[in-house]
């Protein structure tokens, strides 16, 4: 695909404009519901149990620690100046073994989430992080999927307002060409091109037998080219008491999408076979918008759902005497999540 339908095909698909041109459009929207809450940033209400009602800036493992240990994969935490002789000790030690994923304890959109499968690529990881961060067992399921949560404080139980399937950035062989044409045939993959030059390098002039199919990211990040595909249709009663049931345990949480590694959709629902490696609260998307067959107004109108129950749960906290952020405390947040993602976007 040549450089002009490249970017038209950027241009012409909605899902990958930046973030601020998809959102900004919406701030009347936001505007009405700060108003409606008598604060600008209302959303630090909706989960009392996460710094900043997990809008960001929230350890990641301070998130792990409220979720019961079963649900989640073997997590460690690894202060960023610590050897990388003793961190790796540490972790073989406690049984985490290669290949492991490590990522920032304080992160975003899947930066800086890699895959490390030996001595060096920790060494290099270490010296390449600029925080904290964590050494999680990999996970063996091969699926993914968002599950967006929402729970009223004055009820019982919650609901799940949408589940978006992560299709893993792929390419699939024909015993012909090399991988990097394969990868420029798809504009999803070729997008990410700069990136997997980086990673694989002259790999990428390999030919892959006919009908093999190659993981290119093994991560369920859009940013990172994973296809998103709304599958709120296949919600039910039993995944919801099992999703429910998980949530209910983690104090002080109310509003969020769980980004879960699962085996079969039958199984995660019946509460097996599935592992929790993500939630996100007040700053969670629903990511089910992102899939391609829905309209920029369509997604519009599903991000103003939420906000509106993100914005009555917050009222709901707040009368019960949980707290706001400050006007000046919400304006340092945004810049110290500005900060973090130059950070992890240029390392």
């Amino acid at each position: 695909m040549d450089a002009l339908k490249l970017i038209w095909h950027r241009i012409s698909h909605w899902e990958y404009w930046p973030f601020w041109l998809i959102y900004y459009p919406m701030f009347p929207v936001w505007l009405y519901y700060s108003i409606k809450a008598r604060s600008f940033f209302f959303f630090n209400a909706a989960n009392p149990g996460m710094k900043n009602g997990g809008m960001a800036m929230i350890s990641k493992m301070e998130i792990y620690n409220m979720i019961p240990d079963r649900f989640i994969p073997q997590t460690l935490f690894v202060d960023k100046d610590e050897s990388p002789e003793m961190a790796l000790e540490r972790v073989l030690d406690e049984g985490i073994n290669f290949p492991f994923i490590a990522k920032p304890d304080i992160g975003m959109k899947a930066f800086g989430v890699e895959k490390i499968h030996n001595k060096d690529e920790f060494q290099k990881y270490v010296n390449w992080t600029p925080s904290n961060f964590l050494v999680q067992e990999l996970i063996p399921y091969q699926k993914e999927v968002g599950i967006f949560y929402v729970r009223k404080p004055d009820e019982a139980h919650g609901t799940i307002t949408g589940i978006v399937s992560k299709e893993f950035l792929s390419i699939t062989g024909d015993g012909q060409c090399t991988m990097l044409e394969l990868i420029k045939r798809n504009p999803r993959s070729h997008l990410q091109l700069k990136v997997l030059e980086q990673k694989f390098g002259s790999q990428l002039q390999n030919v892959l037998e006919k009908n093999e199919e190659f993981v290119l990211v093994p991560y369920g990040s859009h940013t990172r080219g994973a296809k998103f595909v709304d599958i709120s249709h296949k919600i039910n009663e039993e995944l919801m008491q099992t999703i429910d049931h998980i949530c209910s345990q983690m104090e002080g949480f109310h509003y969020g999408r769980l980004d879960v590694l699962y085996n079969t959709i039958e199984e995660l629902c019946q509460g097996k076979n599935f592992s929790i490696i993500e939630v996100n609260g007040a700053g969670g998307e629903a990511t089910h918008i992102y899939d391609p067959k829905h309209s920029l107004f369509w997604a519009w109108r599903e991000v103003a759902r939420h906000w509106g129950m993100l914005c009555d749960i917050s009222i709901t906290n707040k009368r019960a005497g949980c707290t706001y952020l400050s006007f000046k405390d919400g304006r340092t947040m945004l810049k110290e999540t500005g900060a973090l993602q130059s950070r992890l976007k240029v390392v």
